[in-house]
């Protein structure tokens, strides 16, 4: 019988993290990028505002979290990221804005900085 150390085990839990954040990454931009190439707020946008609030909802909470591993200065500046990123949703939302290019742009940086 083969014994895991602690070491690999959690190892390859925050490497299984990573990969599921990128994959809600990808999914955010690809719902954006469908919403964004409609050029009316219709259903799609509706679908990828809600998805990607959610995801960047969802991180915010993660990065408050008093055990995140993560340096203090970058999860404050990746929670500022989250914060601006929900307030172009609602900009989107409200019709003020339809600067969906922005939210992937931004996106595509953090989820390709998770490696």
């Amino acid at each position: 019988m083969y014994q895991f150390s602690y070491a690999e085990i959690m190892e390859d839990g925050v490497a299984d993290a990573k990969d599921r954040e990128r994959q809600a990454l990808t999914r955010s931009m690809e719902l954006l990028t469908t919403a964004r190439d409609e050029r009316a707020y219709s259903r799609d946008a509706i679908e990828a505002l809600f998805y990607t609030r959610r995801v960047w909802v969802r991180f915010i909470e993660d990065l408050r979290h008093p055990e995140n591993q993560l340096d203090a200065e970058l999860r404050a500046n990746l929670i500022s990221i989250a914060i601006w990123i929900l307030k172009e949703c609602d900009r989107i939302r409200r019709r003020e804005s339809t600067n969906y290019q922005g939210i992937i742009d931004v996106t595509t940086i953090i989820r390709d900085g998770l490696k």
